[in-house]
C-alpha cells in the first residue's frame, strides 16, 4: 500500500481523500445557510458537494484497487459509500429544484456520516481486511450496494420531510399537487364561450411554496429508496439462502431492515391511498430516519448479529 508522508507520519491516501471530502462538505454547509438567508442561488455549495462526491468516488475506487474487493467490508468503507450515495442523491434532487434550502437541509447528514467515519472510528475499523468466506460472493456488490443506495435515498428524503417543519412551518400546509408528482403543475380557468378567438381554457403556472416543494421532492426520493430497499431485501434473502441455507434468520439487522421497510411502506400507503400530504406523512418519514439509524449504526454499536461490522469502541 502506498502511503503519503506527512509530518513524519504515514497517512493512508484513502483516509486522506475522506478528509478532503469532509472539509468540502464542511465549507459547503455555511455557504448554503448564507445562501438561504440571502435568497441567493446555491451554485457554490452545489459545486462543493459535487467536489466532495468526486473525492469520495476516487476514494472508493482506490480502496477497491488496494483491497481487491468491493469497498464495503467494514464500517468505515460502508459509511464512505453511504456518504457518496447521500451526496449523489442530493445532487439529483437539486437538479429538480435549484434552491439553497436543499443543500442546507441535506448536507448535514453527509457531513455527519463522513465525519463519523473519519474522526470517530478507530484505526482498526478504518483499515482494509480480507473478506470472510461468506462475503466472497457475487451477491456482495448487488445486495450491499443496493441497500446502501436505498439508505441514502431514504435518509435524504426523510431529512427533506423534516425540512417541511422548518420551512413555512407556522403556515397552514395546502398541497396543490398529486402525490405522483407530475412535475408540471397548472390550473385552468374557464373563459366565455362567446369568445371564439380564444381557447376555452387558459393554462397558468402555479407558484409553490418552499414547504410544498420539499414535500414533493421528499416523496420522490423516498419512493426511489423504498424500491431499492425492496430489491435489496430480496437479494439479501437469496444470498442468505445460498450462504447459510436459510432465507430469513431474524438476525438483528434483518429484523430492523424489515421494520424500516414497514415504516416507509406505511408512509407510501398514507400518501397513495389515504391522500395524506405535508406534515402527517413527514412525521412517518422522520420516524423512518431514526429506524435507519438504529438498523445501520445501532447494530454495529452493539456488535451483534451476522451483519455487524464490529463494535466501534472495540480496540
Amino acid at each position: 500500500m502506498v502511503d503519503f508522508q506527512l509530518n513524519n507520519s504515514s497517512i493512508d491516501p484513502v483516509v486522506l481523500l475522506g478528509f478532503v471530502a469532509f472539509f468540502s462538505l464542511l465549507i459547503a454547509l455555511p455557504i448554503s445557510f448564507w445562501s438561504v438567508a440571502g435568497s441567493s442561488n446555491s451554485s457554490k455549495s452545489r459545486f462543493l458537494v459535487a467536489t466532495s462526491n468526486l473525492f469520495l468516488t476516487s476514494q472508493l475506487i482506490l480502496r477497491w484497487w488496494q483491497s481487491g474487493h468491493f469497498p464495503i467490508s467494514n464500517l468505515y468503507e460502508s459509511l464512505c459509500f453511504l456518504t457518496w450515495g447521500c451526496t449523489l442523491t442530493q445532487l439529483f434532487v437539486e437538479r429538480a429544484w435549484r434552491s439553497p434550502i436543499i443543500s442546507a437541509v441535506a448536507t448535514p447528514i453527509s457531513l455527519l456520516s463522513i465525519g463519523f467515519a473519519s474522526f470517530v472510528l478507530p484505526e482498526n475499523l478504518q483499515s482494509s481486511a480480507p473478506l470472510v468466506p461468506a462475503l466472497r460472493s457475487s451477491w456482495l456488490v448487488m445486495h450491499v450496494s443496493v441497500i446502501m443506495c436505498s439508505y441514502a435515498a431514504l435518509l435524504v428524503g426523510s431529512i427533506l420531510s423534516f425540512g417541511v417543519f422548518l420551512v413555512d412551518g407556522k403556515k397552514k400546509f395546502n398541497i396543490r399537487n398529486s402525490s405522483f408528482g407530475s412535475g408540471s403543475f397548472r390550473q385552468s380557468s374557464e373563459l366565455s364561450l362567446n369568445d371564439k378567438n380564444e381557447s376555452l381554457n387558459s393554462i397558468q403556472p402555479v407558484q409553490f411554496t418552499n414547504a410544498e416543494q420539499l414535500d414533493s421532492l421528499s416523496y420522490r426520493s423516498i419512493t426511489a429508496g423504498f424500491l431499492l430497499l425492496t430489491v435489496g431485501l430480496i437479494s439479501g434473502a437469496v444470498w442468505a439462502n445460498e450462504a447459510w441455507g436459510s432465507w430469513w434468520s431474524w438476525d438483528p439487522k434483518e429484523t430492523w431492515a424489515l421494520i424500516c421497510w414497514l415504516v416507509y411502506a406505511a408512509y407510501l400507503h398514507t400518501r397513495l391511498t389515504r391522500g395524506w400530504q405535508g406534515k402527517k406523512p413527514a412525521m412517518l418519514a422522520i420516524a423512518g430516519f431514526f429506524v435507519i439509524i438504529v438498523c445501520y449504526i445501532g447494530v454495529n454499536l452493539l456488535g451483534v448479529g451476522l451483519h455487524s461490522y464490529g463494535w466501534f469502541l472495540d480496540t
